[in-house]
């Protein structure tokens, strides 16, 4: 199987390099134990040179942690024990480098079996070394091994190998290679300051450069990511960081609220507020703007902070009813919670924490979340609902039973759109290397009773 290398050209030395995998090690043992996620990265917890090695290291590593994991357990000869978790994360780390990553193998055996120390466990440098120099000397034969069970050599776990090729047996191999890379880092341009092509040139100023994404109007594609503080206008409000598919929210509910000025509109799920932020700049509107995690929501009131906008922010269940004033809203955005597995480039951890049993419960939930809503919109009124799933049951069946079982919702999601493929009575798009992740839109109207 041939390896598609990092174009991390970072060299670590010294207590830098220990330094910066030690931290690495802390932030996945949580996460290969199923104990925690990569959204609890500290990126501060190294020097601020090291902090885009970090961030490689860790992502990369959960990216490719279903062969990462059959890659060391064929260099043990046991197990580390359950308290170990730090050192068997450091094993990834030093695979993940060598595999994928153009640090000298010098470098990354040394750096990594060094990195024990600082995590008060110096015995395990003589095994770490010991693994990593014989993946050095027999890695193509340790990973044509392992790379015959299918779902290791695609490093993804089996569940959701099946889930996708029953799904979608012409683009699940597409896919899992789209999950395998990383996402690009793509703008939302605020129309307010700039257009899009105004602000290209800004970005040849600082020495970026970037492509008009085909599908948004507002979006661009940076050829190489960047640090958002490199970004002119950024602090300002003048462009933020979202998908490209996510910014087809606004499009989609354009018709809605563009003939409407001040129209009532209620975002259910808004953290971490992308969408919230969007809707504000291109319309005039009273937006509420829910999330059921305080913490979350808070990242809501600094996004709209930024941007210079306003909305009634509530740190409320959507599922419950006895926050609303009673008052019908023009239009309902249910960015639902959903499995991730559009998104899974961006969270890799998924492939770890997600487990084939959340998929039913996060459907029961999605399926609450839309009885509850519904009945807050008023007649002739718009429901968008989105996830950031590539899996049916949370999407075009999702909608199908709803339908079946409420007779005024009338389906209008556009079918003469460039994006996605239709799938049931919404639309689909898949994750693409270089371009959008995966997403799912149905539109909705309440009809008259």
């Amino acid at each position: 199987m041939s390896q598609q290398r990092s174009q991390h050209g970072k060299r670590a030395s010294g207590n830098s390099g220990q330094d910066v995998r030690a931290a690495a090690a802390r932030a996945l043992a949580p996460v290969i134990s199923q104990q925690g996620s990569l959204a609890a990265l500290d990126e501060n917890s190294v020097v601020a040179r090291d902090r885009g090695l970090l961030k490689e290291l860790c992502f990369g590593t959960c990216r490719q942690l279903p062969r990462l994991e059959a890659l060391a357990n064929s260099l043990l000869k046991q197990p580390f024990k359950k308290r170990d978790s730090d050192i068997h994360a450091l094993l990834l780390l030093g695979i993940y480098q060598l595999l994928y990553m153009r640090i000298p193998a010098h470098a990354a055996v040394g750096e990594t079996a060094g990195a024990a120390r600082l995590l008060g466990k110096e015995w395990a440098t003589r095994v770490l070394n010991g693994c990593l120099r014989r993946l050095q000397r027999e890695s193509e034969e340790l990973q044509a091994a392992v790379d015959k069970d299918e779902s290791i050599a695609l490093a993804h776990p089996r569940w959701l190998l099946d889930a996708l090729r029953n799904a979608w047996p012409e683009q699940w191999r597409a896919i899992v290679e789209a999950n395998n890379q990383p996402g690009p880092m793509t703008l939302r341009v605020n129309q307010h300051h700039n257009d899009r092509e105004a602000y290209i040139e800004r970005l040849t100023e600082q020495g970026l450069s970037g492509e008009l994404c085909a599908h948004s109007p507002d979006g661009i594609t940076l050829n190489t990511p960047c640090d958002v503080t490199l970004l002119p206008g950024f602090s300002e409000g003048h462009v933020s960081v979202q998908d490209e598919a996510a910014q087809l929210c606004a499009a989609l509910l354009g018709p809605a609220l563009a003939p409407r000025p001040g129209a009532q509109v209620l975002d259910a799920c808004s953290a971490p507020g992308g969408k919230t932020a969007h809707l504000l700049e291109q319309f005039d509107i009273a937006l509420t703007a829910l999330d059921s995690d305080n913490q979350r929501l808070s990242r809501v009131e600094s996004t709209l902070e930024r941007l210079g906008l306003s909305a009634t922010l509530q740190n409320v269940d959507a599922t419950q009813r006895d926050w609303w004033n009673g008052t019908p809203f023009e239009a309902i955005l249910l960015d639902a919670p959903c499995s991730g597995t559009g998104v899974i480039r961006r969270h890799p951890d998924i492939k770890t924490l997600r487990r084939k049993e959340d998929i039913r419960k996060l459907a029961k939930l999605q399926q609450q979340l839309l009885d509850n809503l519904w009945p807050m919109l008023r007649e002739g009124g718009t429901l968008l609902y989105a996830t950031c799933s590539v899996l049916p049951e949370e999407n075009a069946q999702q909608i199908e039973a709803f339908l079946a079982r409420t007779p005024d919702a009338k389906v209008t999601t556009p079918s003469d759109v460039a994006w996605g493929i239709q799938s049931g009575q919404g639309r689909q798009l898949f994750p693409e290397q270089g371009r959008h992740d995966g997403f799912f839109y149905a539109r909705l109207e309440k009809q008259s009773a």
